[in-house]
């Protein structure tokens, strides 16, 4: 079993409503401002916690109260890394800061377009920011989490000033930074998400999806500074899961996958469908029959696509098909690493497609198209020139 956690971001999430969760949920608030106090801007601030009810939800309220008098730099990344390793944390919580400001540098220098040395930071190299994202290195390390999963993430609608005017929500820096997570659009109508929220999660999510087999032992909730038309809290859950297989062994990524059920569609139309699909940016495209309502034969389309390409993916699955609707949701897809290798066999150059195997071994395949090709020019049978291709490529694999 491994110590996870569990981010629900229905209403978003900001800075200090992920220090309010974090203390809820289990971090000593002692530990957290006795390690803050090591930051040498310690004096600018005051750290504030107190118990507080959102619509009827009781957490914590965090609130970050910074010197007027104090001075507001606009910082670059090397600066606030300098203050973050001056501080002699440990070297989790240094590593975890400096990563989150990182990706904000990444994200502020691809909006801009403009090299990650030159990001002056506004909002986030403010004080508050640094405290806010120094905390939740502070508090993760504490909890001694090992696995952190979050589902969808309200981001919010309308619009929102920053330093560089009047911008719609998501802050550019926010969408930026949540590339490949699930968000979900409008239900409040304000910034629910800061670009402070979003590098939190960048640096902290192992996995956007649901868990499967988590078992929550302690639940905090952060409570928010404004008022929302549901509760402006944050949730988070610390528990117990099934350990996973190694990730370093595997080339994963996020995909979506896109289905639908199909009862009255003649089967000469799939052809075309799968073609339109893959020409959509589909990966794969999986047809199975079934048993429909009113005991009606059908099938069920499967659709596996990159994020970007969903909307296209659906207006062909609509288009294409006699579907009135269809289902999605993101699915983490683990490869073998694999590489195309060419081997002089008694035919000529043949491909191989090679899968290494966790704990070193590989597993080999004859490329189909050269076979074929083989075949047709040699005039032989597909099966007897596959078989042949087997035995020297095994041979010239194990030798």
């Amino acid at each position: 079993m491994v110590n996870a956690l569990l981010y629900d971001c229905f209403s978003g999430i900001a800075g200090d409503m992920h220090i309010g969760a974090l203390v809820d949920v289990g971090v000593p608030a002692a530990h957290l401002r006795a390690e803050l106090d090591k930051l040498s801007l310690a004096a600018e601030f005051e750290l504030r916690l107190e118990r507080d009810i959102k619509m009827g939800i009781a957490g914590v309220k965090a609130t970050v109260v910074v010197d007027d008098a104090a001075p507001k730099p606009h910082r670059h990344l090397a600066d606030i890394a300098h203050i973050i390793q001056a501080a002699g944390f440990d070297a989790g919580v240094e590593r975890r800061a400096i990563g989150m400001f990182q990706a904000l540098a990444e994200a502020e220098a691809q909006v801009h377009g403009i090299d990650i040395e030159a990001v002056h930071f506004h909002e986030v190299g403010a004080t508050d920011a640094i405290v806010d994202i120094t905390a939740a290195a502070i508090g993760l390390e504490c909890l001694g989490v090992e696995r952190v999963w979050c589902g969808e993430v309200e981001v919010g609608g309308g619009m929102v000033r920053c330093a560089h005017g009047l911008m719609p929500v998501p802050a550019p820096a926010t969408a930026a930074l949540l590339r490949g997570a699930p968000c979900r659009f409008g239900g409040v109508a304000a910034e629910a998400t800061t670009p402070t929220g979003a590098a939190i999660l960048k640096g902290a999510v192992d996995v956007f999806d649901a868990p499967r087999g988590f078992i929550p032992s302690r639940i905090g909730y952060g409570v928010g500074q404004a008022d929302f038309k549901i509760p402006n809290v944050l949730r988070v859950m610390q528990g117990q899961m099934e350990a996973p297989a190694e990730r370093s062994a595997y080339n994963v990524e996020t995909n979506v996958e896109v289905e639908c059920n199909v009862d009255d569609m003649s089967p000469e139309a799939f052809g075309p469908l799968i073609d339109a699909l893959m020409e959509a940016g589909a990966k794969d495209v999986f047809v199975a029959p079934g048993l429909m309502k009113k005991s009606r034969p059908g099938h069920r389309v499967s659709v596996l696509a990159p994020p970007a390409k969903l909307p296209a993916i659906a207006e062909r699955l609509l288009r294409g098909s006699t579907t009135l609707g269809l289902r999605r949701h993101d699915v983490e897809k683990w490869m073998l690493p694999r590489e195309a290798v060419e081997f002089p066999s008694s035919f000529g150059a043949v491909r191989l497609k090679v899968a290494h195997l966790p704990g070193g071994a590989k597993r080999w395949k004859v490329e189909h198209d050269d076979v074929a090709r083989l075949a047709s020019e040699r005039g032989g049978d597909y099966l007897a020139v596959k078989a042949a291709l087997e035995r020297e490529a095994a041979a010239w694999m194990n030798g």
